[in-house]
């Protein structure tokens, strides 16, 4: 779980850094997906090893549900959270959704199949096109919100599964681990915020 996360992490990163050029205007974003596709072999390397972290990633989480509830297969009589957040409470339902939205996305922006407007090659333009629409926009912002709650939790707690926990460093990681997941998740809901308002049109 750990691995397979750090390294869909590492992506979601680099995925923003390049989707953050449309604020340079279309020649700069449409360059860049030019760049990408001239490189067919790395692209779809990449993608395949995504692939495969997805589903270790989901795999891995239906392991960790399947042993929860082995460990006690009696429920609560009264559920009260008292030791976990709300963002390691959400993991197994925001992890869906993400999911869902990530089908969503390749439909929308890769494959142009839920977007009347799609142009092949004009991703500045399919990107506006696409959040002009206010469901898009919206249903992208609040994947988003759930990606930073989900970032947040799984961050921070990479660590602790990979054994680097301490009382006295640990707060720290709780801290930056919520300053990146936040820091991602406002630089991507700036693009259709930035479409809405017309600042990007």
């Amino acid at each position: 779980m750990a691995v397979s996360g750090c390294i869909l992490f590492l992506f979601v990163a680099g995925h923003l850094i390049g989707n953050l050029q449309i604020f340079e205007g279309p020649e700069k974003l449409n360059r860049y997906a030019v760049l990408l596709r001239s490189m067919p072999a790395l692209l779809w390397s990449v993608r395949t090893v995504l692939l495969g972290m997805v589903l270790l990633h989901i795999w891995s989480s239906v392991q960790l549900a399947a042993r929860n509830i082995s460990a006690r297969p009696v429920g609560y009589g009264m559920k009260k959270a008292t030791g976990s957040s709300y963002p390691s409470r959400t993991m197994y339902w925001s992890g869906p959704i993400i999911l869902a939205f990530v089908i969503y996305h390749l439909l929308d922006f890769t494959f142009g199949k839920v977007n009347p407007r799609f142009e092949p090659g004009n991703v500045y333009g399919n990107v506006v096109a696409s959040f002009q629409a206010l469901p898009v926009a919206a249903f992208y912002i609040l994947a988003m919100l759930l990606l930073c709650l989900h970032l947040y939790h799984g961050l921070w707690s990479m660590f602790q599964s990979l054994g680097i926990a301490h009382p006295r460093y640990t707060p720290m990681l709780r801290r930056g681990a919520a300053v990146v997941a936040a820091l991602i998740a406002v630089g991507n809901i700036s693009i259709p915020v930035a479409v809405l308002s017309g600042w990007v049109r």
